[in-house]
């Protein structure tokens, strides 16, 4: 876990680009207000009952007169800080501090590479009064640096340098347009701020495309470093009766999750706005209003039916309590909405989640009451739609409100993959949406892990060893009955 301050150069920055990266900066706060803690040991009142902990700052670089001067390049470029980190993460306030980033800050002149009069100070930024105060000490502390560029390279040097005695971590992100990736083609000055800092051990320069899918990777990772509980890899082995190669047996191999459950809606709730905390019960019994931090006794005054829960830990006040919406238990059938179709072939199956759905087609003995002749075309339409799906070797992507792995009906959309076979059902399968994805963990395949030939002519006699079937999970017992009956003969034994 860590806090994250970015910083922005908005001379850099086209206007364009920016409001993609306000965007994201938006998603960032979206998806960590609404992450689910990890479990707690039971506790009484504390201040981690008050909601997430503040590990979220923002800063950008601007030349005042930038708005209305054209020769905005010779005036002093300024360090503002929109959001300082508190106690406890207000999404309001980061909301309210990333709208508020002026678009007018983009030079052309010196984004082509053309010398300023002025340079920006970080000292305010990298300061007792500023990012080295926030947070506790076994907080580690990062830097996202977003297109920085400076005039003074040294400066900025001393300053990294001493981020780097405060153990301050510092990522340069530099955006750069897909010539620039195809071509290398950086500014002159790019590379000179560059090769400054490349050998200071806290810093860190990574060069991205600005595409859509690119930026959203950054998001995801960057909420992985907030998240305080951010897994060990999980790591594993694979064991094999046969010798892979020589006398080697097994391969090591470190696991991801692929996607994350996020939640299907922002339910209303009851808040004490003493502490703007949600109560757990919603009652209408006055007496039994109590502040969930200080178990003090609230008064009707104390307390705002007008909130919404985002996630466990953040509330929202709403002028009206029409911006909330309770889940519904599923009570009637469920509506799919047919939206695409999909290559099975082509399908990631890591934005596969939860479990499978058997699909058949409905008769007269269940709840939709259908005549014989509606039946039959039913059953019909039903096999017609599989066995052609199947030819195709195509699926069905469905939306719909209701997340089968909960039962219940929000006010976000779930999406499903209808799997059809030859002669039989179908299977529907729940799909991540883009807020669920996980980012994919780095995989930098060097050329000294090129597969020789010895390897995969050993590895290709081994898996001929290897007996080839279609899985069939009757055959594969997980041993519940066996275990099961073994533990109540030994209970009976006992008396």
């Amino acid at each position: 876990m860590a806090l994250l301050c970015f910083l922005l150069d908005l001379r850099n920055i086209p206007p364009p680009l920016l409001h993609r990266l306000k965007q994201c900066l938006l998603h960032l706060a979206n998806l960590y207000a609404a992450a689910t803690p990890p479990p707690q040991p039971h506790a009484s009142s504390s201040a981690d009952a008050g909601g997430l902990p503040d590990r979220l700052a923002l800063s950008y670089v601007h030349s005042p007169s930038s708005k209305s001067s054209s020769s905005s390049s010779s005036s002093w470029p300024e360090l503002k800080i929109g959001y300082r980190p508190g106690e406890k993460f207000n999404l309001r306030d980061f909301h309210h501090a990333v709208n508020n980033i002026p678009l007018y800050g983009f030079l052309p002149d010196q984004h082509v590479g053309s010398p300023s009069s002025g340079d920006v100070s970080l000292a305010n930024l990298f300061s007792n009064r500023a990012i080295y105060s926030w947070a506790t000490d076994d907080i580690s502390k990062k830097v996202i640096a977003i297109c920085m560029s400076a005039q003074n390279p040294e400066a900025l040097r001393r300053s990294l340098m001493d981020a780097a005695e405060q153990c301050v971590a510092v990522d340069f992100i530099m955006l750069e347009p897909e010539a620039a990736f195809m071509y290398g083609d950086i500014p002159a000055n790019a590379n000179s701020f560059v090769n400054r800092i490349c050998d200071l051990e806290n810093c860190v320069v990574r060069r991205y495309n600005p595409e859509p899918q690119v930026l959203r990777g950054l998001v995801k990772r960057w909420l992985e470093d907030l998240k305080d509980d951010k897994e060990e890899i999980l790591q594993a082995v694979f064991l094999f009766r046969y010798p892979i190669i020589d006398s080697v047996k097994h391969i090591c191999c470190n696991l991801y999750a692929s996607a994350n459950h996020i939640t299907d809606g922002f339910p209303s709730c009851q808040a004490c706005k003493c502490h703007g905390c949600p109560i757990d019960h919603v009652t209408t019994n006055k007496v039994k209003w109590m502040c969930p931090i200080t178990s003090r006794q609230l008064a009707s005054s104390d307390v705002t039916d007008t909130a919404v829960r985002i996630g466990e830990q953040t509330v929202l006040f709403l002028p009206t309590s029409e911006g909330g919406s309770n889940l519904q238990r599923v009570s009637t059938s469920i509506s799919f909405d047919v939206i695409e179709r999909t290559q099975l072939a082509s399908m990631n199956e890591g934005v596969i989640m939860g479990r499978s759905f058997v699909v058949i087609p409905s008769s007269n003995d269940v709840e939709v009451a259908l005549t014989d002749e509606c039946s039959d075309q039913n059953t019909q339409i039903f096999y017609g739609l599989c066995e052609t799906l199947f030819k195709l070797d195509q699926g069905l992507v469905c939306s719909s409100s209701c997340n089968i792995e909960t039962m219940k009906i929000g006010t976000l959309q779930c999406y499903y993959l209808l799997i059809p076979s030859e002669k039989g059902p179908m299977l529907l399968r729940r799909l991540a949406g883009s807020e669920e994805i996980l980012p994919l963990p780095d995989m930098n395949r060097d050329c000294k892990s090129k597969v020789t030939m010895k390897i995969r002519n050993s590895v290709e006699t081994s898996l001929s060893k290897i007996a080839l079937k279609d899985y069939n999970p009757v055959q594969h017992e997980r041993g519940f009955h066996s275990k099961l009956n073994r533990l109540v003969k030994d209970s009976l034994q006992f008396g």
